[in-house]
């Protein structure tokens, strides 16, 4: 629970012809990470001198090949699927989703898995390239035609054929915006270069702008075309459009409404092919997708002439295993050797190790950084604060029953589907548990919503921590939190520094608060109890002087500022009363002006109340739960992983065979 998962280091040779079956089970049981062997080959000259670095298959770039194009049909067939449904449909696939139902598949070798890939490929992809096409030409019509009505819309005021500004042999038409404040100097600039043209002029809807239409010969298009670019001409594109601008948009737009008939009929034949192939497209491309990785973890081997040799990362209680599949795979024939790893060691792998309650929060610490190897796993510890300091924050039992429902629903919905989904489904409902508990010890439940419109007072409520009444006794119980959790983090900080063999840092940045508070208490104590009096006093004063002697030990005359962090990490928990009353009393508030509105406007009173009331409290709801899991998790990772944290530095990632709609056929 408190350490990660010892490593061993497994090194195994294997004949090539016995290569692919080692890769393909140990990528089924998913136990090893496989590391790159190329590096060492590189970096050690006899290492060098016994392996060559290895390289992907031949086969990689096609099963790459194939896996985009399957993907490419996979996506066509999926949004398919996906045209008609609504928000309705997909709030129903998040609470609910289908869980897919995994297809038998054969264990087949790379070329034969090639051959039968094309196999379905070759029968499929006809079906969605033509379709594919016939989209393709729809949507080009349709863009077209959409640009067409731009232009058409802009020229409203051009009462002409639009055909006739079509270009010949000798003349070309330029049309086109400009701003009006320069139309009279481009002419007298175009009267410079000819006197051959024609200019038109029409209203344009922006009062700022004109339509142009410049007509001049062919061979002086372009010197023309030159100078309205210097007076910052948009160029309007008629190339092709016949009749007047009403008649090319209402054209347009009739044509515009056939191709949507015709992609929907065409969508609707796609729908069929999706309705056939969908599943077995899927299967196909995480088929590909897991050969693919198979081929590519080659180049992480050395090789001889006629053997290859891998390194992995392996669980301790996963060797058996390992080794059971080696066997089994090779018939005996290969050779392997097993390496105790250093607690030192800082290129482990990090695999956490926690009971099923606090496994869901692994997620929140490796948010965080990957445990140091050889450090404590703080998981358990964020296992209880996490959900006791967000209800803490919270402290509303109306708003802490829906937190809990929004994870039970995670938790059944798409949980089923995602293990992180089912993992934070968990948190969120101990986070919404912790939150009715303490809001109906402290008199939270939608604010006074009890008192105020019920006349009753909660029956679970301890008078003492009323937070309406005695918010001085909540910022106890805040304040006591945050020096035994803070401590916890010290004791934490000192195992490690000492496994480490760091005494001085453990004296220093742990070991001295305890002497501090010791102090403190004592000095307290002296004062307040008469039967203690000087002795306490003065041997407070011992502990306190003696903390600043190893402050400024451990980190010279500066440690000594390192008093007013403590002191700043303890009073930080004080953000769990603000939060607190923060959430009552903004939903205190709601429920007096709703009472306000209710009570105060005739007829429509109420129904404006019962607005207020619901919107204001989702309001309030929506900023305190955000409120909430903010400050839950910046107590700990500011307040207690400030104390001993150390980051490892990266997490285990098994060489394993991601199976999602597939199982192998046995």
């Amino acid at each position: 629970m408190f350490k990660t998962v010892r490593m061993q280091k497994l090194k195994i040779m294997a004949l090539d012809e016995y290569v692919p079956n080692v890769v393909k089970n140990l990528h089924e049981e998913g136990i090893v990470q496989v590391e790159d062997v190329s590096e060492s080959i590189q970096q050690n000259p006899k290492t060098a001198e016994l392996l060559d670095p290895s390289k992907v298959t031949p086969y990689t770039g096609k099963i790459s090949s194939l896996l985009m194009k399957t993907t490419s049909i996979s996506e066509l067939l999926g949004d398919a699927l996906s045209v008609n449904s609504g928000i309705k449909d997909k709030l129903k696939g998040f609470i609910s989703p289908e869980i897919p139902v995994l297809q038998d598949v054969e264990d087949m070798d790379t070329e034969s898995f090639i051959k039968y890939t094309e196999s379905i490929l070759t029968e499929v992809g006809p079906l969605t390239d033509e379709v594919q096409d016939k989209l393709a030409k729809l949507d080009s019509e349709k863009s077209s035609l959409e640009s067409n009505i731009n232009v058409a819309n802009k020229l409203k005021s051009v009462d002409l054929d639009l055909s006739l500004l079509e270009d010949s042999k000798h003349t070309s038409s330029l049309v086109g915006r400009m701003n009006v404040e320069s139309v009279e100097e481009y002419k007298k600039e175009l009267s410079e270069i000819t006197d051959q043209l024609l200019i038109e002029e029409a209203h344009d809807e922006d009062e700022d702008y004109k339509i142009l239409i410049t007509v001049v010969p062919t061979n002086l298009r372009d010197d023309v075309f030159i100078l309205l670019r210097k007076f910052d001409f948009e160029r309007l594109d008629t190339t092709g459009l016949e009749g007047k601008p009403d008649q090319v948009i209402a054209k347009s737009n009739s044509r515009i409404q056939e191709i949507e008939v015709q992609k929907s009929q065409v969508n609707s034949s796609l729908k069929d092919i999706a309705d056939k192939w969908d599943d077995k497209i899927l299967v196909l491309k995480e088929q590909l997708e897991i050969e693919k990785e198979r081929n590519e973890i080659y180049a992480s081997f050395g090789k001889t002439k006629t053997t290859k040799v891998l390194e992995a990362y392996v669980p301790k209680p996963k060797v058996d295993k390992a080794i059971e599949v080696l066997d089994k795979t090779t018939e005996g024939n290969y050779v392997y050797e097993l390496e105790d790893i250093q607690d030192r060691d800082e290129d482990v792998p990090i695999l956490q190790k926690n009971n099923s309650y606090a496994k869901p929060y692994e997620t929140l610490v490796q948010m965080y950084g990957p445990v140091k190897y050889n450090a404590i796993d703080p998981t358990i510890f964020v296992a209880i604060t996490f959900p006791f300091f967000f209800g803490f924050c919270l402290t509303d039992g109306g708003y802490g029953i829906i937190v809990t429902l929004l994870g039970y629903l995670l938790y059944k919905g798409m949980g089923k589907m995602n293990e992180t989904f089912s993992d934070f489904g968990k948190i969120v409902m101990a986070c919404g548990i912790w939150a009715i508990i303490l809001g109906l010890i402290t008199n939270g439940f939608i604010g006074d919503f009890f008192t105020r419109f019920l006349g009753i007072t909660i029956p679970t409520v301890i008078p003492m921590f009323d937070a309406f009444k005695h918010p001085a006794n909540i910022l106890i119980v805040a304040i006591a939190v945050g020096i035994l959790y803070t401590n916890i983090g010290f004791i934490i900080g000192a195992i490690n520094n000492l496994r480490n063999g760091d005494k001085k840092e453990a004296l220093g940045s742990q070991i001295v608060w305890f002497i501090l508070e010791i102090g403190i208490i004592l000095l307290a104590a002296g004062y307040m109890v008469p039967a203690i009096g000087q002795i306490g006093i003065i041997a407070g004063l011992a502990l306190v002087v003696l903390t600043l002697i190893l402050l400024v030990y451990a980190s010279g005359i500066y440690g000594v500022m390192d008093v007013f962090g403590f002191l700043g990490d303890v009073l930080s928990y004080a953000r769990l009363l603000a939060l607190c009353l923060a959430t009552g009393g903004i939903a205190m508030t709601v429920n007096i002006l709703a009472q306000l509105v209710g009570t105060s406007i005739p007829y429509v009173g109420i129904i404006i109340a019962v607005i207020l009331f619901i919107f204001g409290h989702i309001a309030n709801f929506a900023f305190q739960v955000l409120g909430a899991g903010v400050n839950a998790l910046r107590l700990n990772y500011v307040e207690f992983f400030g104390q001993f944290f150390v980051n490892g530095k990266n997490m285990f990632e098994p060489f394993k065979a991601k199976r999602k709609f597939t199982k192998v056929k046995r």
